[in-house]
């Protein structure tokens, strides 16, 4: 993914979407293929790179380092590393990414309920 310009119409475009809209905002946080899949995962705790890897098999090592990038620099997931040989890595969700999972429950309902509705 290349590295867009600040001044660029891409970046004000968002700036003033993000700045305009609350459900606009939430949604960019946590939009995309995998973030919300990612932040189930670590609903029961703490795990490391290969083990979220385990439990999405059709994400690739690229895209699941791209995507756990994005939460932690929103704050939704925190990244620890432990200074052991080989290094270990653990990764959970942060208090505000708790506070979403009422709100996926509520989804993943609507989802179950209008799957077969709308095609």
């Amino acid at each position: 993914m290349g590295i867009r310009k600040e001044n660029s119409t891409n970046m004000q475009n968002e700036k003033c979407i993000m700045d305009g809209c609350n459900l606009t905002y939430a949604v960019c946080k946590i939009g995309g293929r995998w973030k919300l899949i990612i932040l189930c995962k670590l609903e029961d705790g703490k795990l490391r790179f290969s083990e979220i890897r385990k439990q999405i098999p059709n994400i690739t090592e690229r895209m699941l380092t791209l995507q756990l990038r994005e939460l932690e620099k929103e704050g939704l997931v925190k990244r620890t590393v432990h200074a052991e040989v080989p290094p270990r890595v653990d990764y959970e969700m942060t208090e505000i990414a708790n506070e979403l999972i009422p709100i996926w429950r509520q989804l993943e309902s609507w989802g179950s309920k209008h799957r077969e509705v709308v095609k």
